[in-house]
């Protein structure tokens, strides 16, 4: 039980409240700042933090010495915070660890001479150094601890000041007025003041001491003096750091342990406390205690893991960019499931939908389909509100990808029937058979990749799309829309739980509508199997960058080429160039670059290109060679690696097909690229030696698209060498598993003194399913 500091005279006003079955005395606060923050995104606008260090995070494995490449990665982390203007204290355990091992070391420096000599080499091995006392090694240990960060600081130009405090510093209200003034006084010099208990005169830890009367909560640990030390300060966040993660929804360590993210103190969860750290006197419940009394105090906590080597360079500066790491206490709890909570429902309602019937999942997308025009209005009125909300935000292209019409819905439903009608053959599709031996036969069957996460940005059209493309493969399904959709993602994913609801499969497809952050679901590679990225490349990028342990499905640049040969027909040149570069800018199949065979300079062709171009108010950008061949060229490229992803383009002169091709090998993404020739030769040429996902004869860059190819609609563009490239429809979505069929088989049956040999024969493959 945790009490706040009480004066007598204002005892009768108190009141009581219970969190997670721990009964509260509270009275109102004096504090200005307001309450904790509700979200971890709040966290970076923390301006006065106050930083925990745990006896394990500051402290060696031998507990004799400190972890100073711990401790030197903390200290810069913290003075980076100091110079973004925040005001920083830390909370610092390890003087009594430092002075241990000064103490072993005088002793042993102590023993003389003669008594090491006459002991002999093994009993000097073995020399015994006795018990050391915590306080003496705490007198013996302060002045080097504050040395140590004092000389670590200044390598960031940062003042620190040390501050020793005791359970009566807190008590006596002149101390606290004084401790209080003093602090303030630091902070407004950019100091950053690191305080301590002072060990060497403090008494021994009373184990539930503030459960006794009604003082305020006991400095008995430097938990507690840290949350004390933030509310009194009016902290914005206290950061705890220890060798935990967190808190545990069960015995951390065991199997089903799940670090809780988010801790609600309305909740009646319990929560497993594991054991004590290997060093200090705290406790994970003691740790508790002291984050809810400091969140009572309106100071927001995170505990988490100062010592883990991957993570400590940055634990401190991903928890204020609010970042998931550790457990967050917050008072506020969300209405929804968490996205862990939604991965695990589309998990199980993915293998649900796996095993249904494929008219099954083929008469879901079939209802889709006609929800989407059913609901025809209240689907563009959605719209609507987007768009009224983003026109003074976002681009024109970007607009146009949001805008949604009564065509778009139609030609959504006619690709959604599509996919319905593909989907009959395509989970559990036999592809292999092999006779192993007699009465030992073994398949390869098509299943679902699992789980999967489709992050996309402002084309709201996406969700049925790929709503359709996993349930027809019985994946799972995590949708991350961005938030100038919502109004329509909502409306369109409620549509798609309606649809799924028809065989009771509702909670495979889900929408991630929390505050989460793009990084934190690419963090999730126990939920998700596969991130697949639509939007800009930045986006792409950001998710290749973010994802950990998880593959992406993507491309992160759509630079796409038109090869004009010198044999190129005049007429198909202008059609294929305009419609490649002006249907539709913004898309990533649109003509970045423009390569015009050096034959064609000067010419009737050339012009005509040019001219087009100019009508279509496409801005032109020069490449080297092309600009080398004019006295007054369009402004030069800066690079040959452009999506411009407008109205711009570059142009470029080569000489041959073949140079045309080591360029697009060297420049371009491999994304999809055209040749324009009416020699065959030369084509086929191009067609089998350019290494794209997309080549093509003839026509447009713009038919690099699922739908166009017949295949219903697109998860995405893949420039991947590994499983599905271009156009990403069912098949994309599909691997493969094994099954073995035997009767008492055994390995040792095949070898050189068993009885049988392998036959690896080849079987016909029926078109039965699994299911």
């Amino acid at each position: 039980v945790l009490f706040h500091y009480l004066q007598p005279c204002i005892f009768l006003n108190t009141t009581i409240r219970h969190w997670s079955n721990i009964p509260f005395i509270t009275v109102p606060l004096s504090r200005t700042h307001g309450k904790s923050f509700a979200h971890r995104s709040e966290l970076k606008h923390a301006k006065r933090i106050v930083v925990k260090l745990g006896s394990a995070v500051v402290t060696r494995g031998d507990e004799c010495g400190l972890a100073l490449g711990r401790l030197a990665s903390i200290v810069e982390q913290v003075a980076v915070l100091q110079n973004q203007g925040r005001e920083m204290m830390i909370v610092t355990s390890g003087a009594v660890a430092f002075g241990k091992q000064r103490l072993r070391h005088e002793i042993l420096l102590s023993q003389s001479v003669r008594q090491a000599l006459h002991s002999g080499q093994n009993q000097l091995k073995e020399m015994s150094v006795p018990v050391l006392e915590a306080r003496a090694c705490a007198a013996a240990g302060q002045s080097g601890l504050m040395a140590l960060y004092e000389a670590m600081f200044t390598q960031y130009s940062t003042c620190t000041a040390q501050i020793l405090v005791t359970n009566l510093d807190f008590h006596d209200d002149q101390k606290r007025r004084n401790l209080n003034s003093t602090l303030h006084e630091l902070l407004r010099m950019n100091i950053v003041p690191i305080i301590n208990t002072n060990d060497a005169v403090v008494p021994p830890p009373e184990p539930n001491s503030d459960l006794q009367g009604v003082n305020v909560i006991s400095i008995k640990d430097n938990d507690s003096l840290a949350a004390r030390l933030a509310v009194e300060m009016k902290a914005d966040l206290l950061i705890a750091l220890s060798d935990v993660e967190g808190l545990y929804d069960s015995p951390p360590g065991s199997d089903d342990a799940k670090l809780i993210d988010i801790f609600y103190p309305g909740d009646q969860q319990s929560i497993t406390f594991g054991t004590k750290s290997r060093v200090g006197i705290g406790g994970m419940e003691a740790k508790v205690k002291a984050a809810l009394w400091a969140l009572q105090g309106g100071t927001s906590v995170v505990i988490a893991n100062g010592t883990h080597p991957k993570v400590t360079g940055h634990v401190i500066t991903d928890i204020v960019e609010g970042k998931k790491v550790g457990t967050f206490f917050s008072e506020v709890k969300p209405a929804g499931p968490t996205v862990e909570q939604q991965a695990e429902m589309a998990r199980s309602g993915g293998r649900t939908l796996a095993s249904l019937l494929p008219e099954q999942r083929a008469e879901i997308i079939c209802h889709l389909a006609d929800l989407l025009t059913d609901q025809k209005e209240e689907i563009l009125s959605a719209n609507k509100t987007d768009m009224e909300i983003a026109v003074s935000r976002l681009s024109p292209p970007l607009l146009k990808r949001l805008s949604l019409s009564s065509a778009k819905l139609n030609s959504l439903a006619i690709g959604l029937r599509q996919i319905a009608a593909s989907s009959q053959d395509s989970v559990g599709r036999v592809i292999r058979r092999t006779r192993i031996a007699n009465n030992l036969e073994l398949e390869q069957i098509t299943v679902p990749i699992g789980v999967l996460l489709v992050i996309f940005e402002s084309r709201p059209d996406c969700l049925p799309q790929v709503s359709a493309l996993a349930i027809a493969s019985g994946n799972a399904l995590l949708l991350k829309g961005g938030k100038e959709a919502s109004n329509t993602n909502n409306i369109l994913h409620q549509l798609t739980q309606e649809a799924l609801s028809i065989h009771g499969v509702k909670d495979a497809v889900q929408l991630v509508s929390t505050r989460e952050e793009v990084e934190d679901l690419c963090r999730l590679n126990q939920l998700i199997d596969l991130i697949i990225p639509r939007g800009s490349s930045q986006l792409v990028k950001n998710i290749q960058h973010a994802a950990k342990g998880i593959p992406v499905l993507g491309h992160s640049e759509g630079i796409c080429h038109v090869y004009v040969d010198s044999e190129a027909s005049i007429d198909k040149v202008i059609k294929i160039v305009r419609d490649s570069k002006c249907d539709y800018p913004a898309a990533c199949n649109a003509l970045e670059t423009l390569l015009v065979h050096r034959d064609l300079l000067r010419t009737p062709l050339f012009d005509q290109i040019i001219d087009m171009l100019r009508v279509e108010r496409v801005k032109i950008h020069a490449g080297p060679k092309f600009a080398s061949y004019l006295t007054f060229s369009p402004s030069e490229v800066k690079s040959l690696r452009t999506e411009y992803g407008d109205l711009e383009c570059c142009i470029e002169v080569v000489d041959s097909m073949q140079d045309a091709i080591d360029h697009i090998h060297k420049y371009g993404s491999s994304h999809t690229d055209v040749i324009i020739t009416e020699n065959e030769n030369t084509a086929e040429q191009f067609l089998q030696q350019l290494d794209s996902a997309c080549v093509f004869w003839n026509a447009s860059s713009r038919f690099s698209d699922g739908y166009r190819f017949g295949l219903g609609a697109e998860v995405g563009i893949s420039t991947s060498r590994i499983h599905a490239r271009g156009p990403v429809g069912l098949e994309g979505l599909l691997t493969t598993k094994w099954i073995l069929r035997g009767d008492g088989h055994t390995v040792a049956d095949f070898s050189e003194q068993g009885s049988l040999k392998y036959l690896h024969e080849n079987m016909p493959v029926t078109r039965r399913t699994s299911n």
